[in-house]
């Protein structure tokens, strides 16, 4: 089957108002003077998504419902100033946006403004099926009204993907997305025994290959029943904002799968890509590049090859 699109993201298109803040909670005030300042730009997990594939040469369709206001405008600047494509599904409740508040040390505290999606939304299904028809994968982003077009991607035959983000292992909101897709990340930070969470996964749905990324731990990957570690990369700067790691970690991770790498080397580049989206201000929405990304790679080897052999025993 001949295809126009390599990646399909569905879901995730929306607007982050950016406010530092000194600390992570934040101290109760009566006001507190921010700086750098507070910055509004598009750019949510479905974006982030997009644009690091299509940075790293995939070609990447993106589609979701917007709104026929500010915010809408904002993210379809963002994809026609990347070059990426976009169906933009009317939205009368508005576009997605969000309050994120990060730390010094980059961490965030995301507010999702929950009025500007309702049960009833869907996404058309004679457009989703046009473009699955001419896709080859499709990441699916856990916002309404994705879940719903789960049966349509798979009777395309696509493989899919999905992030249950910081999944507490137990929200049914999260388990058709988990149980639908071939291939799932998550974050580990809501988990007391993450491989257990990862193979209740594979058991109940789809996936042969599940990835709780870690954070400065690096990840874990279970493929095929084995479960392995996943090396954290260094940063190629310093860490500024941990916003939008996941995604990264997600398109490269991908970028390396469909070409038929290997799982534990995908999670390799997801690794590189994770650890660079660290060091782009929350103000900004860069993403690695094909050569830096192969080049990090390679170096993450070097590192994971030596100590490996420092740690062998004498003789073998």
């Amino acid at each position: 089957m001949s295809t126009e699109i390599d990646v399909l993201v569905l879901g995730g298109a929306g607007v982050d108002t950016i406010v530092h803040v000194p600390e992570l909670p934040v101290p109760f005030a009566d006001s507190h003077m921010i700086r750098p300042g507070i910055v509004t730009r598009a750019g949510q997990s479905g974006d982030f998504v997009a644009l690091a594939a299509s940075a790293l040469g995939l070609r990447t369709h993106h589609v979701d419902m917007l709104g026929d206001d500010p915010e809408g405008d904002l993210v379809r600047a963002l994809h026609r100033d990347r070059g990426i494509a976009l169906t933009a599904v009317p939205q009368p409740l508005g576009t997605k946006r969000a309050v994120n508040l990060v730390g010094p040390d980059g961490r965030r505290l995301s507010l999702y403004d929950a009025t500007r999606s309702a049960e009833a939304d869907r996404l058309p299904e004679a457009t989703l099926r046009k473009l699955a028809a001419a896709s080859r994968h499709a990441h699916v982003v856990i916002t309404q009204p994705c879940a719903h077009a789960l049966p349509a991607l798979r009777e395309a035959g696509l493989t899919i993907s999905t992030d249950l983000h910081d999944w507490d292992g137990s929200n049914p909101y999260h388990e058709p997305f988990a149980h639908q897709a071939d291939l799932v990340f998550l974050s580990s930070t809501a988990l007391a025994d993450p491989e257990r969470t990862m193979r209740r996964i594979t058991e109940q749905g789809r996936a042969r290959t599940v990835v709780a990324t870690a954070g400065a731990d690096g990840a874990y990957l279970l493929a095929d029943g084995e479960l392995t570690h996943v090396p954290a990369a260094t940063p190629p700067a310093p860490v500024v904002d941990s916003n939008g790691a996941g995604d990264a970690f997600a398109a490269a991770f991908l970028h390396a799968w469909l070409s038929g790498a290997p799982p534990h080397r995908c999670a390799l580049h997801g690794a590189v890509a994770g650890a660079y989206a660290c060091t782009v201000p929350s103000t900004r929405t860069d993403s690695i590049g094909r050569e830096e990304l192969l080049a990090g790679v390679a170096e993450l080897e070097r590192a994971v090859s030596s100590a490996s052999r420092a740690t062998r025993p004498c003789g073998g």
